[in-house]
């Protein structure tokens, strides 16, 4: 596979017109069957949100919505003392579950019998690497899954949650399979397409000229969940999305440094912080003020930034800064002034088994498995993936700028904003 690899509009449609196995689920009768692929199944887990929206309905502009298919199967990797999905089984006998990929998606035969594949996998307990990464078997499941689609001559829509895989190489060919195979290919979590305050989008064909996100949470995880808001806003820029040439990790007394040296803008800093709603306050008590950088260095023990450079000279900067905030919020200069937002994701507060910002993203995946086209640009989670693991590739070399041909992938900016306004 060569180091630079460009996805053109051309390259989509020609891929889509020679789709040998595709096959969308409004060219079968009846309602859609779809397959739910999970690492694991507990409480307030990825696939607790996702499939109980899809057994149980869920709330959605107004009305309790049912989704208008039948999740037939269940396949769970891992089971443990915690474990739903035996419960779920029970509860509703129209879902069976399986003791492998294969035969959640034959539904225990030969051929492929459903019509959607959900794949989740998030949580469990899987090693980790030795730059810190955890080896979610994504990859492994995507690889059963194409062993059906090929045997059956056919194959289906799978939505992804989260990022394709913690391995660069693995995630490309994971998409290219994808493109080769032409089926649809839906990814990513819930920050793209959750309610934001204030409800804004990037205007389209903006001319952006830098981006920051300030959020929260770990290396290989949440940083996902930042690269993701600001990819999200950014794609729509004039001219779309031109990929990735370099980028560079900072961590600990590093990260300091290049604030201080303003590697980022501190103005753009201040405007994603004040779309904060957990802002920690630098006197207790007290938030008439925002933090200065000597409060920011006494309350946040573990800081991380990854920059990096788009094609075009587009500069982006995400920064962890946890115990600072606890949540992602968005800020970038344009031509004329700046433009801020929060992704909005109230979280579950032990009264309820769900988080609302789950809805949108199940809605999407509603969309996919009835018409065969991903929402929006499953590039944006190539990209994304890509970025993550060179990230943490740079934070692996010491905090160095870090090369990336690799992500030479270009897409069209998306039509539709696919933000979720109730």
């Amino acid at each position: 596979m060569p180091n630079e690899r460009k996805i053109s509009r051309r390259s989509l449609l020609a891929a889509t017109a020679a789709a040998p196995f595709a096959v969308c689920a409004q060219q079968r009768a009846g309602r859609p069957r779809i397959a739910a692929l999970a690492t694991i199944y507990f409480k307030y887990s990825h696939a607790q949100h996702i499939v109980d929206r899809f057994l149980e309905g869920y709330g959605w502009n107004g009305t309790h919505h049912h989704p208008p298919m039948d999740l037939v199967s269940l396949y769970v990797d891992q089971v443990g003392e915690r474990d739903l999905s035996r419960d779920r089984a029970r509860r509703f006998p129209s879902m069976k579950m399986y003791p492998s990929i294969a035969e959640a998606l034959t539904l225990g035969g030969k051929d492929l019998a459903v019509d959607g594949v959900v794949l989740v996998g998030e949580h469990g307990r899987y090693p980790r690497n030795e730059k810190g990464q955890t080896k979610y078997p994504r990859y492994e499941f995507f690889q059963e899954i194409f062993k059906v689609f090929r045997a059956s001559g056919r194959s289906v829509p799978v939505f992804n949650d989260k990022h394709l895989s913690w391995n660069w190489e693995w995630a490309r060919e994971i998409y290219d399979t994808a493109r080769e195979m032409g089926f649809a290919l839906s990814a990513g979590s819930s920050l793209p397409v959750t309610w934001r305050t204030p409800s804004i989008e990037m205007p389209s064909g903006a001319r952006v000229r830098e981006a920051v996100c300030v959020c929260y949470g770990g290396v290989d995880s949440y940083d996902f969940h930042g690269l993701e808001t600001i990819q999200c806003m950014v794609e729509r820029r004039g001219g779309g999305e031109s990929g990735v040439k370099w980028i560079q990790a900072y961590r600990g007394e590093n990260f300091w440094k290049a604030y201080r040296e303003r590697v980022w803008a501190p103005d753009l800093v201040e405007a994603a912080l004040c779309r904060s709603h957990t802002l920690t306050p630098a006197r207790e008590g007290f938030n008439d003020v925002l933090p200065t950088m000597e409060d920011m260095q006494r309350i946040v023990k573990r800081p991380v930034a990854y920059q990096y450079e788009h094609a075009d000279g587009l500069i982006c900067t995400m920064l962890l800064m946890s115990g600072l905030v606890r949540d992602f919020n968005f800020a970038a200069r344009l031509d004329k002034g700046m433009l801020s937002t929060q992704m909005y994701l109230p979280m579950p507060d032990g009264r309820t088994t769900l988080a609302n910002f789950f809805s949108p993203l199940v809605n999407d995946m509603e969309e996919l498995f009835l018409t065969g086209k991903a929402p929006y640009p499953v590039e944006r989670t190539l990209l994304t993936t890509g970025l993550t693991a060179a990230g943490v590739e740079s934070l692996y070399r010491g905090e160095t700028r870090y090369e990336t041909p690799h992500l030479a992938i270009s897409y069209p900016s998306p039509r539709r904003s696919a933000f979720w306004r109730s």
